[in-house]
């Protein structure tokens, strides 16, 4: 093995058309330390590879669910994807969900991404997957909330699940929305809203965290709120405490019941992709028979094709299944940013020697 300066002195795109057999490795806490304070280029890269969908410069292969006999909750899953545009990089993530590891004292999820050639197809990255996976999820949600909600005068964001996904939702909104003084928190365990509030303190200590006594407590106080939690069919059935005007960031899919979802203006990251895995998207498109329910996708708004609303009134929901591309966005980022300052580790000769 060698240090990233020996092995990166060319540029990364030289190297990834040089098809060499070096493979870079960057560990949980080198991906954290990289990914330190790019919120805003975190955010860039994210538009670019919605853009590049809408505009069909993608390769996006449904993902493969792997699920164990009499395991309703614990899944693997691979997400393979193309991403074109300026990026030109393939990959894919395997990324694991386990909910019971929180009691275990452990991340619910943990992943790896490995980005390959598009010239040759030979790996050229190994990378801890569930921080990138996290981030562009917030990120994900932070863009989405600019384009549909009116945005520039917001202060209050309204949390549904006290965990990791939502942290990273509410760093990109304070990012994208300088103007957020306030957050509002709702968990089933109280000793997770009382971690959550200790790492906001720590983290955004501008920020005021008050806690909501039920989820009906958050929809009212709030007119943009994030739902990320780990339940696994719908469980909220009434949105009549929300204000008209508000937007549902669904990050968690799975919360909102297909009534509900066809009540409101639905926004998508892919169509197809959503209208899988019983998403509460899918239900709904199995009670309804079809699809018209879904306005457009994030892609259409960010490129014109679609409005960011269907009216001022009505309630806005986005459902991200979360694309692949997504996560071959910032892990291309996050080997930039390792090349430049000289990070991560190289293993030397990774591929047997060619058979001729």
């Amino acid at each position: 093995m060698m240090s990233t300066s020996q092995a990166y002195a060319t540029d990364i795109n030289h190297e990834r058309e040089s098809a060499g057999d070096r493979i870079l490795l960057l560990s949980g806490r080198e991906v954290g330390e990289l990914l330190t304070g790019q919120e805003r280029e975190i955010l860039r890269v994210v538009r670019l590879a919605y853009e590049a969908h809408a505009r069909n410069q993608t390769a996006l292969p449904f993902s493969t669910f792997l699920r164990f006999p009499a395991d309703d909750k614990n899944r693997i899953i691979a997400l393979p994807a193309y991403l074109g545009d300026s990026f030109n990089v393939a990959g894919i993530k395997w990324i694991a969900s386990f909910p019971g590891n929180i009691e275990r004292h452990m991340n619910r999820a943990s992943a790896v991404i490995i980005l390959n050639s598009p010239q040759t197809g030979r790996p050229q990255a190994i990378i801890e997957g569930s921080l990138i996976s996290a981030k562009r999820t917030g990120a994900s949600a932070a863009l989405a909330a600019q384009q549909i909600h009116q945005f520039d005068s917001e202060t209050r964001l309204g949390l549904i699940g006290a965990g990791p996904i939502n942290f990273e939702v509410l760093r990109f909104l304070l990012a994208a929305q300088p103007l957020l003084t306030t957050c509002v928190v709702f968990d089933l365990a109280e000793t997770r809203v009382d971690r959550f509030a200790q790492k906001c303190a720590a983290e955004f200590p501008e920020l005021t965290v008050e806690t909501a006594a039920a989820v009906e407590d958050v929809l009212q106080r709030c007119s943009l709120i994030s739902l990320a939690t780990n339940a696994s069919r719908p469980h909220l059935s009434d949105l009549s405490a929300c204000s008209p005007g508000t937007t549902i960031l669904h990050v968690s899919l799975r919360d909102l019941t297909p009534e509900i979802i066809l009540s409101c203006d639905n926004i998508v990251d892919d169509v197809d992709h959503v209208c899988r895995a019983q998403t509460s998207v899918h239900l709904a498109e199995q009670l309804a028979g079809e699809r018209s329910f879904l306005r457009c996708t994030l892609g259409e708004i960010l490129t014109g094709a679609a409005p960011p609303r269907k009216d001022a009134n009505s309630i806005a929901v986005f459902s991200p299944f979360g694309l692949g591309i997504l996560d071959l966005a910032v892990s291309n980022l996050v080997c930039e940013v390792a090349r430049e300052r000289e990070r991560g580790t190289v293993v030397e000769s990774f591929l047997p020697e060619a058979w001729s």
